[in-house]
């Protein structure tokens, strides 16, 4: 039997086909979710270091602590009144994180004996005179570290220890933990071939050790210079320019009993003198002008640190005119006499060299001695 064919399919498949276009031009479209909120595709950010309160690092000169063999003035003045030679900066030192100071004198629990023109040596109490100003760190590299010999370096070392007091010899580094900033301090050697101005390689190859063990910021401690002169040598600017050139931050510098300039140099900082500060070496300095040195350091984003200010407060070595009494004071900011440090601090001071005589007295020979201010015999270096 003969199929007649379905005509009519055709026509229904294109009717339902045109009816289920038009059914999905009007349905609305499906927006894709929105995951910029989710952390999908989203990097995850690197974590920066939490910015840290600025680092203050004070720093003063010369510190006798005790009188010389000529005369008992720093013990009469001082007694056991360990808070009396600090007591005018102890609110400044105490308000910062870190106080260097240059220690020239020895401690013992035994008197010593030496044999130079000027030698210094107080009790093994008198380093708490260092706690009581709130000076963390003292240095020892310079002429008088080495009044006794060895003996005098450990003596001292064993009475700074006894009291909490950190300390670094000539030719010595270390590193101390100052808010988390690892602080190096080189203090360079007191004579290198019998320079009194150390030898550049020597600075250089300290700084690196420092850098090696990965100090964050490096302070160079430098005992150099002619004695009462405001005057920078040749040398110790190439030893300072040696420092910073090495990846040193700050160069500070003793020696010569009075202030001489400071300067900007290659992205460091140097003081070639802070001079004299609580200073039992002589009853009555010609020169009582003196300062604390204070830098500030900052963190960068990075994590790194840098030198963000330099500053430097005038004092009077003692709190009276007319003799040492050994508290350093600061100078009223109006007066003559912090306008007259402030001038030895940017080079503009044009005053005669201090001269310089000690050749009356007979203390034996080895190693420097002090100036005496004047040539009576009764006093100290200067």
């Amino acid at each position: 039997m003969r199929k007649r064919p379905i005509w009519w399919l055709p026509v229904l498949t294109l009717a339902l086909l045109t009816l289920w276009g038009c059914k999905s031009n009007d349905m609305p479209e499906i927006e894709a979710p929105d995951q910029s909120q989710s952390g999908l595709n989203t990097p995850v950010p690197t974590p920066s270091p939490e910015p840290k309160e600025p680092i203050v690092i004070s720093m003063v000169g010369d510190c006798t602590l005790a009188s010389s063999q000529y005369n008992s003035d720093f013990e009469t003045v001082v007694g056991d009144n360990y808070a009396w030679p600090f007591a005018g900066c102890v609110d400044v030192l105490s308000e910062d994180d870190f106080t260097i100071a240059n220690l020239e004198c020895s401690f013992s629990e035994t008197p010593l004996y030496g044999a130079t023109t000027f030698y210094f040596c107080g009790p093994a109490e008198y380093a708490n005179i260092l706690t009581e100003g709130s000076v963390e760190c003292a240095t020892m590299g310079n002429n008088h570290a080495t009044d006794f010999g060895q003996t005098g370096i450990d003596n001292t070392t064993a009475c700074l220890d006894k009291v909490g007091v950190e300390h670094v010899v000539g030719s010595e580094g270390k590193i101390f933990d100052v808010n988390d900033m690892k602080l190096g301090v080189y203090v360079t050697p007191w004579t290198v071939n019998g320079s009194w101005t150390p030898m550049p390689e020597n600075i250089t190859n300290g700084v690196q050790a420092l850098k090696d063990q990965g100090a964050d910021f490096i302070i160079v401690c430098c005992h150099w210079g002619i004695e009462g002169s405001y005057r920078v040598t040749q040398s110790q600017i190439d030893a300072a320019y040696a420092a910073i050139d090495a990846g040193a931050n700050v160069v500070c510098g003793t020696h010569p009993h009075v202030l001489q300039r400071t300067e900007e140099y290659n992205g460091g900082y140097i003081y070639y003198s802070l001079g004299n500060f609580s200073f039992g070496g002589n009853t009555n300095p010609r020169d009582k002008d003196t300062c604390i040195a204070q830098i500030v350091i900052e963190q960068d984003e990075t994590g790194g640190y840098y030198l963000k200010e330099t500053r430097a407060i005038p004092y009077r070595l003692t709190s009276i005119t007319q003799k040492n009494d050994y508290q350093p004071v600061p100078y009223d900011p109006d007066s003559d006499e912090y306008a007259r440090t402030v001038s030895k601090l940017d080079g503009t001071f044009n005053g005669p060299d201090l001269s310089v005589d000690y050749s009356n007295l007979t203390g034996g020979g080895g190693g420097s001695s002090e100036p005496a201010d004047e040539p009576s015999g009764s006093e100290g270096g200067e």
